[in-house]
């Protein structure tokens, strides 16, 4: 197995994990706004406490999305610069992915439904069943209003859109699974081994979404409308 650094700071929780063989240690700072700060030292932690450098890891895998605009971009920049600095090739890993696969691990869902919290009214979705203890999309990451997510069969739902826009998912689920570095190093080091990576200089965000805010006006149009059909 290979060594694989990650990095995932799609949502309001950042983490990095360290993936040597069959064993993992990982690092968790909350707190959106401190990401960029906070992902470094936790790095350095983690180096620290195996014993290894940067160079001796075999690659630098990173949550690419979809998530938080700005989480992402952090993400993808901190990969790029360890990818640089330590001759490494990076790994795009979807966030979706990974929370597919920790609701697999803490659960045992064969099948899942993601559904993570896009924000503007909106969420990130997809759909996956597991071969081989690996996560398949049967419907790709997409980005919908909550009441057009429409799942095939009955898969466990996960992700924090279920309590965001809980009216549209009366079933429930596990809203609790959000995206951690251990699922990213864990399917980055599937994909390594398979020669999926990306120079450095090649790493990009997955966006779902080209626009990241309302402006005033779109704001105050909106509410006009809310309070009309209220």
């Amino acid at each position: 197995m290979p060594n694989i650094l990650a990095i995932e700071t799609s949502s309001e929780t950042a983490s990095c994990a360290l993936l040597r063989g069959d064993a993992i240690i990982s690092r968790v700072s909350s707190g959106v706004r401190t990401h960029s700060q906070s992902v470094l030292p936790m790095i350095q932690e983690l180096l620290a406490e195996a014993g290894i450098s940067l160079q001796e890891c075999d690659a630098v895998a990173y949550g690419s999305g979809p998530g938080s605009f700005t989480g992402v971009r952090t993400a993808c920049g901190v990969a790029q610069g360890l990818a640089f600095g330590g001759k490494l090739p990076a790994v795009p890993v979807v966030t979706l992915d990974a929370m597919a696969l920790a609701c697999h691990q803490r659960h045992g869902a064969a099948e899942v439904l993601v559904v993570l919290d896009a924000r503007m009214g909106e969420v990130y979705w997809a759909q996956y069943r597991f071969e081989n203890g690996q996560p398949v999309a049967v419907l790709p990451p997409v980005l919908s209003a909550p009441g057009e997510v429409r799942p095939q069969g009955t898969p466990v739902a996960c992700g924090n859109g279920l309590s965001a826009y809980a009216e549209a998912f009366p079933a429930g689920g596990y809203a609790e699974v959000m995206p951690h570095a251990e699922q990213i190093a864990q399917l980055a080091a599937v994909a390594f081994a398979a020669g999926r990576t990306v120079a450095a200089a090649d790493a990009q965000p997955l966006y779902l979404r080209n626009k990241v805010a309302y402006t005033q006006a779109e704001r105050r149009e909106m509410a006009v409308n809310k309070e009309a059909g209220a």
